[in-house]
């Protein structure tokens, strides 16, 4: 299924502490970089490769306003990464395991 190629980076990118707590902080609205430095105990340098991770992935967005960087939830993209979620954790007919033959490998 091609969406599980398209969302895995995504779920790559939540994959790290550091980048939970950022998506978290931008749950409230946009944040400028320094904002967001300033909750972590991290250099500048490992925030960028955070930030980077979260935009190359779609999950957050970036614009720059005057010298400074804010950033975004990409809400649209949540919405979407959440609605996949709920469909390859809920049971239904069209499952990728309907699709395997009934044999039962372990036996």
């Amino acid at each position: 299924m091609e969406l599980q190629k398209a969302y895995a980076p995504v779920f790559k990118a939540l994959g790290d502490e550091t980048r939970l707590k950022i998506i978290e902080m931008l749950s409230c609205g946009e944040l400028c970089a320094c904002d967001i430095l300033a909750c972590f105990e991290i250099t500048q340098p490992t925030l960028s490769y955070h930030m980077k991770i979260l935009t190359e992935c779609g999950l957050v967005t970036s614009h720059k306003e005057g010298s400074w960087i804010r950033y975004g939830n990409n809400k649209e993209l949540i919405e979407e990464v959440k609605k996949f979620w709920n469909t390859i954790t809920t049971e239904r007919e069209d499952c990728i395991c309907k699709d395997q033959k009934e044999v039962n490998a372990c036996e």
